[in-house]
This record gives C-alpha cells, sequence and structure tokens, in this order.
C-alpha cells in the first residue's frame, strides 16, 4: 500500500498572503496529510506549529539565498526531498523555477500566471476573495477560513505581556504599519487620542517608531509591543483585542484568522481586489470620490500624483463612525 503523499507548498510571496493560504494547507493536509511550505523568513515564524504543515522550510530570497548560488542551494535541498505534488499560489518565475527543480511530476499553479506554461495542471481560479482563489488550487469544495493554530502557551505569553504592561481591562489595537508607504494611513495618533480606554500598538521593529509616536499622545493608557514580540505571540495578542484598526495590511488577515473583529483602511488599494476582510462584523474605512483610486495592486511607496489623498482626505471622523458602528 502506498504511503502518503509528500506535498510542497511555495508560497514566497508577503506575509498576509502566507496568511490567506492557510485554508489552502488545511485542505491539502485533510486530503493528503500535513504538508511542506516554503516561505520567506518571516513568514516561517508565523507557521511554525500549524496543524496542517508537517515543515516549514525559511528560503531567504533577499538574504543568503539570494541570487544563482542560493538559488541553487535551495534547489538541491528540494530535489532530495522528493515531493510528489508542488502546489503554486504565487505567480513568480523564481517559484516555478524551484518547483520544477523539485523533480515532482505534478506541479499545480494558476492559468493566469506568466508562467503558467511551466506547470503540469493549470487551475482557472475561482472566487472574489483571495482565500477562494487560492484554497481553488486544491479543487472544488468548502473553504475554511485562515487559521493560525495558536496554542495555549502561545496565548498564555500574549497575556503575561499585558499584565506587564498594565493593560488589565478590554483593549483595542492599531497597527499603523505597512510594507508599502503610500497605504500608511498617517493619522493614527490623533485617532489614539479619540479612543477611549486601554490600546495596544502592534507591529514588527520596523513600526517601533510609529508606535512610539502614538504612545507619547497618552503614555497613561497606550502601550506599544511594536516590535517587542514574537510573530505568533503578536497574533495571540490580537486574538486577545476587542477591535484591530489596521491598515490593508498583514495584521489585517492575521486578525481575520484569529477571529478579532477589524477596521480596515484602504486607501490607494480597494477590497474588490480580493484582500478585504473576511467577518461579518468587520467595516471598511475608505474616500469614495477619488477617480485615481485603485492605484496599483499592492499600493506604490510613492503616490503617483503626489497628494495621496486616498489616505489624507480619510479624516479621523470617519474612522471613528467605523469603530463606533
Amino acid at each position: 500500500m502506498p504511503g502518503p503523499s509528500r506535498v510542497l507548498v511555495i508560497q514566497t510571496a508577503f506575509l498576509g498572503d502566507v496568511v490567506l493560504t492557510t485554508p489552502l494547507l488545511e485542505r491539502l493536509a485533510g486530503e493528503l496529510g500535513p504538508v511542506d511550505i516554503l516561505v520567506t523568513p518571516a513568514a516561517a515564524a508565523l507557521l511554525q506549529g500549524h496543524p496542517a504543515v508537517r515543515e516549514v522550510i525559511g528560503y531567504d530570497k533577499r538574504g543568503r539565498d539570494a541570487g544563482l548560488r542560493g538559488w541553487l542551494r535551495m534547489a538541491k535541498a528540494l530535489r532530495r526531498r522528493d515531493y510528489d505534488r508542488v502546489y503554486l499560489p504565487h505567480r513568480s518565475v523564481r517559484s516555478a523555477a524551484l518547483a520544477i527543480a523539485t523533480d515532482s511530476g505534478t506541479r499545480i499553479g494558476f492559468s493566469d500566471s506568466p508562467v503558467a506554461w511551466t506547470y503540469s495542471a493549470r487551475v482557472e481560479p475561482t472566487g472574489q476573495h483571495e482565500t477562494e482563489r487560492i484554497a481553488s488550487l486544491a479543487g472544488p469544495g468548502p473553504v475554511p477560513r485562515p487559521s493560525l493554530g495558536l496554542t495555549e502557551a502561545e496565548r498564555r505569553e500574549a497575556a503575561e505581556w499585558l499584565e506587564r504592561a498594565g493593560v488589565r481591562r478590554e483593549f483595542v489595537a492599531l497597527a499603523p504599519g505597512s510594507v508599502w508607504a503610500t497605504k500608511r494611513w498617517p493619522y493614527y495618533a490623533d485617532l489614539a487620542a479619540r479612543i477611549p480606554g486601554s490600546i495596544v500598538i502592534v507591529g514588527g521593529p520596523e513600526d517601533r517608531e510609529a508606535g512610539d509616536a502614538i504612545v507619547a499622545r497618552d503614555p497613561g493608557r497606550i502601550r506599544s509591543a511594536a516590535g517587542e514580540l514574537p510573530l505568533r505571540i503578536s497574533a495571540a495578542l490580537i486574538e486577545r483585542a476587542s477591535m484591530l484598526v489596521t491598515n490593508d495590511s498583514a495584521p489585517l488577515h492575521i486578525a481575520g484568522a484569529v477571529g478579532t473583529r477589524v477596521v480596515a483602511i484602504f486607501g490607494p488599494t480597494v477590497p474588490a481586489f480580493g484582500f478585504g476582510p473576511l467577518g461579518a462584523r468587520d467595516v471598511i474605512a475608505e474616500v469614495h470620490h477619488l477617480t485615481c483610486r485603485p492605484c496599483s495592486k499592492h499600493g506604490p511607496m510613492v503616490c503617483p500624483l503626489i497628494h495621496h489623498r486616498c489616505m489624507k482626505d480619510l479624516s479621523v471622523d470617519i474612522v471613528m463612525a467605523a469603530i463606533e458602528d
């Protein structure tokens, strides 16, 4: 009797994309057993311990694995693993080349990928949300919500940080960061001054300065965890929040995976791209009067028209109304 299939998922896109890939992982694991996944080092920390994952393989494509030498080293390591199937939610040339390097005869990706000709099976993406589109690689069927499989130990560590920070009551979490500069709403400090009760800032080390600036508005009731906690502990902290106010960035999808209500701020991008919040009680804050929206799929680093009105015209009053909805 043949053993279980050895399956690899290659998803080296951004952290939020990895969260939105977890429904695919769950569907594949339910059919074939836990799968391996190749991700960036930042995302590797998020998926460690996920029940649908057998092994997380870190691929530092901009660091130690950069260039041809790094690619060859990773390709050799993947080939030794003898995968039966490779799934490619990421439509990149590098991911396709790694899939070929595994020497697997079954490489499944999207028909609209620029490198679709390298796949052995091409899938027409279906669904309006990216979770549905990615999960369609596993074939038709119900799509579970994104999940992280947090442990009680991780939840306890988040609770202990809140206790040390003096946050003993219900709190609102704010995530002011984004990889893309034009996605960063500029009024989080003003918003924090309007929100009653305790506030906790979440984010990575790159968000520490923004977090400190918000804390400075009211150090008595605002705390910052930006850059202070491992990624999965930050996710457990978001899970404990009564609400997360966030830009169109990874914390939005993390909140969806842990079931926390979201107020999502959209500027250069739009929810219709398929990356909006999934919860029935989630709310989107955006301006509708600008013909220049959306300006790109991810949001550029600099506003093409310089004015950046998609964020600057989105007032604190609008976001507060969404919070109070």
